[in-house]
């Protein structure tokens, strides 16, 4: 996702520039931002990075980028799970536009990123899965540090409202925390790593069941890949596109809905049109690993989540009720929101 500047923009097929009013190409297509619902005015934004939490049985202190708005109190708080090779650097448009709207936004750098490098042969690599739930946890242990370490936040957070967040691989991290239970590949047991203090979840392009829905020698290289969703019981929101046909499961995009079909605490699923495995370009402003950038459709990502997330932390229902009631109002919708 890259971000434009439509000042210029004179009038359509214009553009003002040092030579007079110039006439734009036939194929220019200004981007509209669409307003599923009204998030009020931005608000600048404190960000602090890296906030290190110290973690010797992970071999690696864990690092931690803190985002938040400079003005409001009893902030509610989205720890945000990082799909497979990002880091705490990454998913801009969520976390700014999360902070910028009054939330505290919390991102670690997993094991499996790019930065961190840790070789396929390392002993941990079987247990990453595990450890990123673990370190979700310690962040959650550790909110008051946290809080501590980033200028004029102390005192400001609301420890009662936590939201767990998080795409492709971080869906699953996340998910974990919301009751999403996995058999270990080392014991073969699904553990209960679900949490209290998280009240809510948003899961984006997240991976659906394991076993013969998966490619033939997935669950081989990923023996991880073997969600249970039956006992995910807090509220959450999934995201998924109709376009995200990833190459490790037979079934194709509906697979991305398991996690809202198969949860009983899955409220809502939002379904965007076109959208593949980026949702437009919520990885990065110019992330490599976005196929299918849509500056439109990470707005309406944006909207949604905020309006959900006020709604299921017990902040306030109306945007939520308004978001829903818009988007399907759109004679031209990016997508469809379906609640059970």
């Amino acid at each position: 996702m890259t971000r434009s500047d439509a000042s210029a923009i004179q009038a359509p097929g214009e553009l003002a520039g040092a030579e007079g009013t110039q006439r734009l190409p036939e194929s220019y297509n200004p981007v509209v931002i669409p307003r599923v619902v009204d998030t009020g005015e931005p608000v600048p934004v404190v960000s602090a990075k890296p906030i290190v939490l110290a973690a010797p049985e992970r071999g690696e202190d864990l690092q931690v980028r803190v985002s938040a708005p400079v003005t409001g109190r009893e902030l509610p708080i989205i720890v945000f799970s990082h799909g497979f090779g990002s880091s705490l650097d990454g998913y801009g448009p969520l976390a700014d536009f999360w902070a910028a709207h009054g939330f505290v936004v919390v991102q670690p750098t997993h094991l499996d990123s790019r930065t961190v490098s840790v070789p396929p042969d390392d002993p941990r690599t079987l247990r990453i899965w595990r450890i990123r739930v673990d370190d979700l946890e310690l962040i959650l242990d550790h909110l008051d540090l946290l809080e501590a370490a980033v200028p004029g936040l102390a005192g400001r957070l609301d420890f009662s409202r936590i939201a767990v967040a998080g795409h492709s691989f971080g869906g699953q991290t996340a998910g974990s925390l919301l009751g999403l239970r996995i058999a270990d590949p080392v014991t073969e047991q699904e553990a209960d790593l679900s949490d209290a203090r998280v009240k809510a979840g948003v899961l984006l392009a997240t991976a659906g069941k394991g076993g013969a829905d998966l490619v033939p020698g997935v669950a081989e290289r990923f023996p991880y890949m073997n969600p249970n969703f039956s006992e995910m019981t807090t509220s959450s929101l999934v995201i998924a596109g109709d376009h995200d046909d990833l190459p490790l499961t037979v079934r194709g995009p509906d697979w991305c809905t398991d996690p809202y079909v198969l949860s009983p605490g899955a409220e809502s699923l939002l379904t965007l049109f076109d959208a593949e495995h980026s949702l437009g370009g919520i990885a990065g402003y110019e992330a490599k690993e976005t196929t299918d950038e849509n500056p439109a459709r990470v707005a309406v990502i944006q909207q949604i989540t905020w309006a959900y997330l006020r709604h299921a932390l017990g902040i306030e229902d109306a945007s939520w009720q308004a978001a829903q009631k818009n988007l399907a109002a759109d004679p031209n919708p990016l997508g469809r929101i379906e609640s059970k």
